[in-house]
């Protein structure tokens, strides 16, 4: 605790009307005032409105403004289009605040670190080092928490990303490559480090709000769809590429309450630094590689799942061009679903692929579930559907009939590996030469992660020292 930082916290708060949700609001919107309730009728989803920190939950009304609360926001992928019996289901992160989920793992890393009055917003600036959405989310929160920002991303994302950060983050800054390259970001944090005062970073491949957050609200909304849809069908696995592994913190609390369900941890084809201790570059954006994450709890994983990146571009065009919809209309799609493949984002795609596998490797049926997570919809990826149709030419009928028949139903059981105990001791040795060589963490912490069996159990249990933390900020600023 600083308490003379958290008293200028508490200031702005109450200037700025801010109030700040629990992650037991998040997990259980019903909890949230009615005055709030009611703000929120007026806000619009994406709104840069301090209300909208209530909305970083999965249970948010799907529509654009002035929505309230509901179920988790989940569809289900029948066989018709994944050609496996097994039932794959997914969350969806279309309808947080920015069109991704990242909003809530930013949140678990800035919200504990601003109500302990270790991050003063009047002092600090907030930077974000990501490959994509976590800087977005970043720099979102950082608004509504009235606090400046920097977002680090790769020169490669989609412009996208770039033009709405513009409007939300103080300053933007490009590092060389693509999705790939988190060396060359995590460069650019020392270097901001040696030349500037007052910053506070938040790296999401190292901060444990990001676990937590998932493990938490995240691990919880996928239980209640379990508990909704499951019947009589076993939950056999969870699905989910690396990017920061902050979403494979939900992995933990599935596995807990489903002991038998496997865990699959995901990368690009082209850079399989899980798999084969390898580099390369690719175009699945959000998900970062060349490095093994220093949240991520390897020993709970239980497989590595290598997408090949061709593979999600093309069923990217298959969702989202004319030719393709007709196709899945002629195979039995339903309509309905057709009108929602707009919610799969590239990395999403590279996880229902995830998911076919897994149902393949294992031989599943339709008495099986597998989940998985679709980060965020294809909103800020229409100029790489562009760039497609520039590069390959119109979406054709023949187009259309590969993309689902070679790229999405043809998916085999090749790269993939399922871990024995010196395989997943093998990439969490892999973390010492990112985090204690060139990050400073220390190898005595990198060993307890592997051989201490509360290291894990330790941060689980911080959420209700948090809430606590935020009930009290909360109590100080004095906004009902």
């Amino acid at each position: 605790m600083n308490n003379n930082q958290l008293e200028e916290s508490v200031k702005r708060a109450r200037d700025k009307n801010i109030i700040i949700p629990t992650f037991a609001q998040q997990r259980d919107p019903k909890l949230v005032s009615s005055s709030v309730l009611e703000e929120l009728k007026e806000i619009g989803l994406w709104d840069v409105h301090p209300r909208n920190l209530f909305r970083i939950t999965w249970k948010n009304e799907p529509i654009s403004k002035g929505g309230g609360f509901g179920d988790v926001n989940y569809i289900e992928l029948p066989p018709e289009l994944t050609g496996v019996e097994a039932r794959i289901i997914a969350l969806v992160g279309k309808f947080f605040p920015t069109g991704a989920h990242k909003v809530g793992a930013t949140f678990g890393c800035l919200v504990p670190r601003l109500v302990t009055g270790q991050f003063n917003p009047v002092v600090h600036k907030a930077v974000w080092p990501s490959t994509g959405n976590y800087c977005r989310g970043g720099a979102y929160d950082s608004a509504l928490l009235a606090c400046e920002s920097i977002a680090i991303l790769p020169e490669e994302m989609s412009t996208e990303r770039f033009e709405w950060l513009k409007s939300v983050a103080g300053e933007v800054i490009k590092t060389p490559g693509s999705e790939s390259n988190v060396k060359e970001i995590f460069d650019k944090v020392w270097e901001l480090r040696r030349t500037r005062d007052n910053i506070f970073v938040f790296n999401q491949f190292e901060e444990f709000g990001n676990y937590l957050w998932h493990y938490d609200v995240t691990g919880h909304a996928m239980k209640e769809v379990l508990d909704e849809i499951q019947g009589n069908c076993a939950v056999r696995g969870l699905n989910l590429t690396t990017g920061s592994a902050g979403t494979l913190g939900s992995g933990d609390f599935i596995k807990e309450a489903y002991p038998e369900a496997k865990l699959a941890a995901g990368e690009a084809l082209q850079c399989p630094t899980m798999l084969l201790n390898g580099y390369g570059a690719h175009t699945i954006e959000g998900i970062g590689d060349k490095h093994i994450p220093w949240i991520h709890n390897v020993k709970n994983t239980d497989m590595v799942i290598a997408i090949d990146d061709k593979d999600t571009q093309w069923i990217m065009r298959l969702f989202n061009e004319p030719e393709g919809h007709s196709l899945l209309r002629d195979i039995g799609v339903s309509e309905d679903l057709i009108g929602k493949l707009h919610l799969l984002g590239i990395s999403s795609i590279a996880n229902l692929l995830m998911s076919i596998k897994m149902a393949k490797y294992y031989e599943l049926t339709s008495n099986d579930v597998v989940l998985t997570v679709f980060t965020d919809s294809m909103e800020l990826y229409q100029s790489r559907l562009q760039e497609m149709r520039v590069e390959y030419g119109p979406f054709t009928k023949e187009n259309a009939i590969r993309s689902l028949y070679a790229h999405l139903r043809g998916q085999k059981i090749d790269s993939m590996l399922e871990l024995n105990y010196l395989q997943k001791k093998r990439i969490h040795q892999l973390k010492y030469f990112t985090w204690v060589e060139q990050q400073g963490r220390s190898l005595e912490e990198l060993n307890k992660q592997w051989y201490s069996a509360d290291y894990w159990k330790n941060i689980k249990g911080d959420v209700d020292k948090i809430d606590d933390l935020i009930v009290k900020f909360n109590e100080k600023v004095g906004i009902s």
